[in-house]
Order: C-alpha cells, then sequence, then structure tokens
C-alpha cells in the first residue's frame, strides 16, 4: 500500500511497560488458540505508534 501524496505514516515504537503488555498479551491469546489473523495485527496495534496524519495543499 502506498499513501497519498500529502499522507504521512509514522510507525514508532511505544514505551516499553505497554510494549510488554501488547507481547504479552498477544502470547497468550496465541497460547489460548486464538486465530492468529487475529491476535498479531492486535499486538502490533498495542505495542506499535501508528500515526497518519493529512496534509492540505495550499490554493
Amino acid at each position: 500500500m502506498v499513501p497519498r501524496a500529502g499522507v504521512t505514516v509514522d510507525i514508532c515504537p511505544r514505551d516499553l511497560p505497554i510494549a510488554l503488555i501488547g507481547t504479552a498479551g498477544g502470547a497468550l491469546a496465541l497460547w489460548a488458540s486464538a486465530p492468529a489473523e487475529i491476535v498479531i495485527p492486535t499486538a502490533l496495534l498495542i505495542v506499535l505508534d501508528v500515526r497518519i496524519r493529512r496534509q492540505r495543499r495550499r490554493t
């Protein structure tokens, strides 16, 4: 997926405690036999800070 012109996507890891919570939650869900298609994206959203910004062009 390629973002449009004027769209900025920033992905950076969160602070350590919330990252540990996300990783532990993902591992627990996989251990409890939850589907990996649901667990992995959810754990990544907890661990990573994803910001999408749209910049408007001045005319």
